[in-house]
């Protein structure tokens, strides 16, 4: 697995490689790239830009953002607000 992020040029390049991936669309393929920069270390230049706003510090939308319990709470949290935020 580590072949699709060990020798990805640029942040971009790491989002296609995962996009290529079986049920790896657009945005599932930005929380992976945040995923690996956030909690891997895998920073190719440019992964903040290829993650979008999951790659945002400080911020609780994805299980990027999980490292704990709390974290995972809000995390919860913030995706029941999204879900309220849609409803009529």
């Amino acid at each position: 697995a580590a072949n699709v992020w060990r020798d990805a040029e640029n942040g971009a390049d790491l989002l296609n490689r995962i996009g290529k991936l079986p049920g790896f669309g657009k945005q599932k393929s930005q929380i992976f790239v945040a995923l690996l920069g956030k909690q891997l270390g895998v920073c190719p230049a440019g992964w903040e830009a290829a993650a979008g706003v999951y790659a945002e510090q400080g911020s609780f939308r994805s299980v990027a953002d999980v490292r704990d319990g709390e974290s995972l709470g809000k995390v919860r949290a913030f995706k029941k607000m999204q879900k309220a935020a849609t409803k009529p």
